[in-house]
């Protein structure tokens, strides 16, 4: 079953959402950290991490060279025990991925910024947990994002390839309905998105109609 994850490093519309119990996992970013003030960095994630249970909490890694993004891997993930590196593509990234998953201690990584299946074969021999497609991104350029992530999820299953793929840059409610359909294990939401949903303009006016058709039954009663 498709598993939904919510793109957010906002304390409230995290804690709200895992209350619907529909939540599987958080995915942040540095500007979706950014946004958020009043707390810093570490207790930030140390909070989020702790909102989630032993659910993955993705949490991106800002070096660009391979021995800052391992370091920086080992450090994010001493924070907590469920906590993911996320690890932008790219050779510099798939070496962090690939020395991360060495020894004894392996670090879970989400490879993300992934625009091609050949990106997204690399990221998994590598050794990654999971690969993120940027669906919205790619449409944004005329090209086929969900069809990229099709695409992936058939030849993922042909090669019996273990790796997860988080479908992210989710734009609207339809890119949800899409990438599921195409074979996605999981989608990660903004807030915004994950309401729109859970809502339906007949899901509102059918609501309306049965308590209306309640209080005449009632007033009928009464009379």
């Amino acid at each position: 079953m498709v598993k939904f994850f919510l793109d957010s490093a906002n304390l409230e519309e995290i804690e709200e959402s895992v209350s619907w119990g529909v939540i599987s996992g958080i995915t942040t970013n540095p500007t979706l950290i950014a946004k958020e003030s009043g707390m810093s960095f570490e207790p930030m994630v140390k909070q989020i991490c702790a909102l989630l249970g032993n659910n993955p909490v993705s949490v991106e890694v800002l070096g660009t060279d391979t021995d800052s993004m391992v370091n920086e891997a080992r450090l994010l993930s001493a924070v907590a025990s469920n906590l993911v590196v996320k690890i932008p593509m790219g050779i510099e990234g798939l070496k962090a991925v690939y020395r991360l998953n060495q020894g004894k201690k392996k670090i879970a990584c989400n490879v993300t910024l992934v625009f091609s299946v050949n990106q997204a074969l690399l990221a998994a021999r590598a050794g990654a947990a999971y690969v993120s497609p940027f669906v919205g991104r790619l449409d944004d350029i005329s090209w086929d994002g969900v069809g990229l992530v099709r695409e992936m999820a058939g030849v993922f299953k042909i090669h019996g390839i273990k790796t997860e793929i988080i479908s992210a840059s989710i734009r609207h409610p339809r890119h949800v309905h899409e990438v599921a359909a195409a074979g996605s294990d999981i989608v990660t939401v903004p807030f915004s998105v994950l309401r729109q949903m859970a809502n339906h303009p007949l899901t509102d006016l059918g609501v309306e109609r049965f308590l209306r058709d309640w209080e005449r039954s009632r007033e009928s009663e009464e009379m």
